[in-house]
C-alpha cells in the first residue's frame, strides 16, 4: 500500500527489480485518488483488477495539464509549475510539494554527475526566466543554493557568464537553452582549457534560430568551448523526474521509465528499436498522475536508454528538446 507522507524515502531505492510492483500500486493509489485520471480509466473500462503488469496501465494523455487540474487527492497548491508556450496554450503542474521535487532532481543529479556540492551551477536560460513559473528553473536555483560555489543566471551578460566560466578551476556545471548557448558561444567564444566544464543542454530554438539536428548542435557547441562531450536533459513542466544523456540516448532514474506505444494503436507497445510514442512513466508524480502519454517520438535503444526522434504531427512545439 502506497502511503505518500513516506513515499520520499521509498521513492529513490526503487530499482529495475521493485518496480513493476511499486507501479501497480501507485496505479491503485492514483486511480482512487484521482478523479480525473479514474474516469479516464472508465471510459476505456480499465479497472484495476484488470492491470497486472506494466502495459495494463492507461497512460493520461499530456493534453489533459492544459484543461485539467491533475490531483490524486485533495490538497493546497504549493506552486505551479507551465510550460514554456513556444506556441499554444501553456500546461500547468499543480505541486503539492515542491520540495519532493527538489529531493528527487537533487537524487537524479548526483546518480549521474556526482554530489551537488561539488560544482558552480551557471545557467544560460533566458526564455524561461522571462515567461516564468518554470519547473526548469525551480530545479537550477535550488541547485545553486545547495553549493557553496557562487554560481548564478544570465540573460545576455556575456561578458560576466565568460568571467564566471574562466576565472577558477572547480568543476562547472552550465544549463543553458540552445539558441542562447550558441549565441554566447559567437559573441564570447571561442574558448578553451575548459576541462572543468560540464554543458547540459536544455534544447529549443524558440523560433530564434534556425532549427539544426541535435549532433550539428552538439558538434558547434563542442567546438566552441573546446570540450569532448554534451548533454542533453529531457524533462517537461508534467513531470518530476528528468532523464540526462550524452550522444542522443537517454536515461531516467531507476523510479522513471519509458515506454514506446504504437503511433496507430496507443494500447499496445512496439519492440526495442522500433520508433512509436512515448510513454513516461515517473513514480515521483505520486502527487498528480505518474503514467503520462507525451506527444513524442521515441524509440527505446539499449540497457533501457532510448532516444528521442521528434514530435507527433499537429500536436505543439514545445520549448524543450526540439532537435533531433
Amino acid at each position: 500500500m502506497i502511503d505518500p507522507k513516506r513515499f520520499k524515502s521509498d521513492l529513490i531505492s526503487i530499482n529495475e527489480e521493485t518496480f513493476e510492483k511499486f507501479a501497480i500500486e501507485i496505479f491503485n493509489f492514483q486511480w482512487n485518488q484521482n478523479q480525473i485520471y479514474r474516469e479516464y480509466c472508465n471510459l476505456l473500462n480499465i479497472h484495476p483488477k484488470d492491470v497486472t503488469g506494466l502495459k495494463n496501465i492507461p497512460f493520461l494523455p499530456i493534453s489533459f495539464f492544459k484543461t485539467q487540474e491533475i490531483k490524486s487527492g485533495t490538497w493546497p497548491t504549493e506552486k505551479i509549475f507551465k510550460s514554456s508556450g513556444t506556441t499554444g496554450e501553456r500546461s500547468t503542474h499543480h505541486v503539492k510539494d515542491e520540495s519532493l521535487y527538489h529531493f528527487n532532481a537533487e537524487a537524479i543529479f548526483n546518480q549521474l554527475f556526482d554530489h551537488l556540492e561539488k560544482f558552480k551551477i551557471l545557467a544560460l536560460l533566458p526564455s524561461y526566466i522571462q515567461q516564468g513559473n518554470s519547473s526548469l528553473i525551480s530545479m537550477v536555483d535550488y541547485f545553486m543554493g545547495r553549493t557553496p560555489h557562487a554560481g548564478g543566471f544570465y540573460l545576455d551578460n556575456y561578458k560576466e557568464l565568460k568571467q564566471a566560466l574562466v576565472t577558477d578551476n572547480s568543476p562547472k556545471i552550465l544549463f543553458g537553452v540552445s539558441y542562447a548557448i550558441l549565441d554566447f558561444i559567437e559573441k564570447a567564444g571561442p574558448f578553451s582549457n575548459l576541462d572543468d566544464l560540464i554543458v547540459i543542454e536544455t534544447g529549443g530554438m524558440k523560433g530564434r534560430r534556425e532549427e539544426i539536428t541535435r549532433q550539428e548542435l552538439h558538434d558547434r557547441i563542442k567546438a566552441g568551448f573546446d570540450i569532448t562531450s554534451v548533454y542533453s536533459e529531457y524533462g517537461m513542466t508534467e513531470l518530476f523526474s528528468q532523464a540526462y544523456g550524452k550522444n542522443g540516448f537517454f536515461s531516467f532514474p531507476g523510479w522513471a521509465r519509458v515506454m514506446i506505444r504504437d503511433i496507430n494503436d496507443p494500447f499496445s507497445y512496439v519492440e526495442k528499436g522500433q520508433t512509436g510514442g512515448i510513454n513516461v512513466i515517473d513514480l515521483a508524480n505520486i502527487h498528480t498522475i505518474s503514467f503520462v502519454e507525451t506527444e513524442d517520438l521515441g524509440r527505446i535503444v539499449q540497457n533501457g536508454q532510448f532516444e528521442v526522434m521528434g514530435r507527433l504531427d499537429n500536436s505543439d512545439v514545445r520549448g524543450c528538446n526540439l532537435l533531433f
